[in-house]
């Protein structure tokens, strides 16, 4: 297939390039550069062996999306532009719902008018708020908590409208946890504009000199150690899984992406130092409003449905995350 990756020069969309054309699809990245960089594309020829087309526009430029469906007539979309950071969304909520939703009904419009059946949404575990335990199962309750995650909820709930007319698009939905690590090529990777929201960028960042210590937010949960517990998955199997919910040929399909078990805050501290040779200055913060103490999930329906399990474990994130880092240096 002939694929249209939006935000397909950001982190987790980088990646899901390169399994596109390891798999024989081809891919044509649609991206606005707010939080990605020109270089990637530089990247993805040389990892991946070819020139991977690139159009520079918002998805909520209308015009220039219809022009690139027009032209690149793919067969099917993979949708990652969105803003993601859960703090920066209550200062910015009306930019998060213009681009998060206003640039998923502009890409279903397209879609509409050029006949394409099928799109692979990244969605997000903060749909499921904290008002489910864990292990976290896709009939979980949906409350999410913050703008951000309300805006995945809105895109989710709109795919489900769209596909339930006649001739409306086949959907995918994977609602990731936590995203981690680097391409082990150590050539794409991820690289937040200003200072990260998430824990692996921070630690690299930190053990780089790059920021000065790591700020961990609560030592006082009901935990092993007191951290917050977390489920982090590699990005190179979040790729996977994305080419995997393509070829689903059922039409509509929601599943949780994640290992299945949780990493404290301090266990991951502990592995990256293991993995980097460096010692990570810890400073403990209050806790953040709205965070729970553990939150992973269970990944069992996309196994059963995908053939999809996550392979690389905690040690492999850290390495693979601090060969990135160290290589953009």
């Amino acid at each position: 297939m002939k694929v249209l990756v939006t935000g397909g020069a950001g982190y987790i969309g980088s990646h899901a390039v390169v399994e596109l054309l390891a798999r024989g699809h081809q891919a044509v990245v649609l991206d606005n550069f707010v939080n990605a960089h020109p270089a990637t594309m530089g990247a993805l020829a040389t990892l991946c062996g070819q020139h991977v087309p690139c159009v520079r526009a918002d998805v909520r430029d209308r015009p220039a999306l219809r022009a690139a469906f027009e032209a690149h007539r793919p067969d099917a979309v993979l949708h990652f532009a969105a803003l993601k950071s859960v703090g920066e969304s209550w200062e910015r909520a009306l930019d998060y719902h213009g681009n998060n939703v206003g640039g998923l009904l502009a890409v279903l419009d397209c879609m509409r008018d050029c006949d394409v059946q099928r799109i692979v949404f990244s969605s997000s575990a903060t749909v499921y708020g904290s008002a489910n335990p864990s292990p976290i199962s896709e009939d979980g309750v949906i409350a999410p908590q913050n703008p951000y995650a309300r805006t995945k909820a809105f895109c989710e709930a709109i795919l489900d409208d769209c596909s339930q007319r006649i001739g409306g698009p086949g959907f995918a939905v994977l609602r990731y946890f936590n995203p981690v690590g680097a391409h082990p090529s150590g050539l794409i990777g991820e690289n937040p504009c200003g200072i990260p929201n998430n824990l692996m960028p921070y630690l690299c960042q930190v053990a780089s000199g790059r920021l000065p210590v790591l700020r961990v937010f609560g030592n006082d949960y009901p935990t092993i150690d007191g951290t917050g517990v977390r489920d982090y998955v590699h990005v190179v199997d979040l790729a996977i899984a994305h080419v995997a919910a393509l070829d689903f040929r059922q039409p509509n399909l929601v599943v949780n992406l994640g290992r299945g078990e949780g990493y404290s805050v301090l266990e991951v501290i502990a592995a990256f130092e293991k993995a980097s040779g460096r010692s990570i200055p810890v400073q403990i913060d209050a806790r953040r409003k709205g965070d729970v103490a553990e939150s992973f999930a269970s990944p069992a329906l996309a196994e059963r449905l995908l053939g999809w399990r996550a392979q690389r474990g905690l040690e492999q994130m850290c390495k693979d995350a601090w060969l990135w880092e160290c290589r953009r240096d």
